[in-house]
């Protein structure tokens, strides 16, 4: 299911965490943040943006850990 918003709004969204745009991930309904150091996607339910950053996941590669 792809993500159906209306391209005047995507275009003025921004994330609420680092205020960088957006890119689409219809595959998984999503809208990621485009700043590598935020990296986090929200999800879109219903053609609804969620942007809340409790409901966000984070795409960024965990740190690897030193033993």
């Amino acid at each position: 299911m792809a993500v159906n918003l209306d391209p005047d709004l995507l275009s003025i969204l921004v994330c609420p965490k680092c205020r960088s745009e957006f890119r689409v991930d219809d595959e998984a309904n999503e809208l990621i943040c485009t700043n590598a150091a935020c990296g986090l996607a929200y999800p879109v339910r219903d053609d609804i943006p969620v942007l809340l950053i409790d409901e966000a996941r984070d795409t960024r590669e965990p740190a690897a850990t030193e033993s």
